[in-house]
């Protein structure tokens, strides 16, 4: 029975005559280590994705976001007849994110977007006393919202307290650090 032979190996690094026509060369050790590599071994990377930097289709997805959330908003405020805080951190997420994503990393489209969020509660909260109001009044809501707009806004002010003013704080700070993470 005939034992396999390894392959042959390299010359040795001790003899500067090995691997020369003529000269013999030592088989390799069947489980001899690989020499040690300088640094750490690096798995092939990935090409990095191409940076978005699209200002317009960024602020159309912010206004478009900005519109849906405060109709999104103002249908809360006037079913449940309350403001709320988590609904206006809801709009300010979902305009920056809409910014960020499509926009990518131009950097008016965080500052757009904490303007927009402020409108966009603004609105909400016109819509939510409209709706609250047309109940009351025993109205249509577009009648009420359209054709007697200043007397939304006079309930609006009446109603206004420093918690309204928090939620304009807290859905501008969100828009504006989520459009900023989104366009990373």
């Amino acid at each position: 029975m005939s034992q396999p032979t390894p392959p042959p190996s390299g010359p040795p690094a001790d003899n500067p005559y090995a691997g020369q026509p003529g000269q013999p060369t030592a088989p390799a050790a069947p489980y001899q280590a690989a020499p040690p590599q300088a640094g750490f071994p690096m798995a092939p990377m990935a090409p990095a994705a191409p940076v978005r930097n699209n200002l317009v289709l960024g602020l159309a997805a912010a206004v478009g976001a900005a519109l849906v959330a405060a109709g999104l908003y103002g249908v809360i405020i006037g079913a449940t007849k309350h403001e709320i805080g988590y609904a206006a951190v809801g709009v300010g997420f979902l305009i920056g994110i809409a910014a960020g994503r499509v926009g990518g990393r131009n950097p008016i489209l965080p500052v757009v977007s904490a303007v927009l969020s402020l409108g966009s509660v603004y609105l909400g909260q016109l819509v939510g006393e409209a709706m609250i109001g047309a109940k009351d009044l025993g109205v249509g809501f577009s009648e009420l919202f359209f054709d007697n707009f200043s007397l939304v806004q006079e309930a609006w002010k009446a109603e206004a307290d420093p918690l309204t003013f928090l939620f304009f704080a807290i859905a501008a700070y969100v828009a504006f650090s989520s459009a900023r993470k989104a366009g990373a």
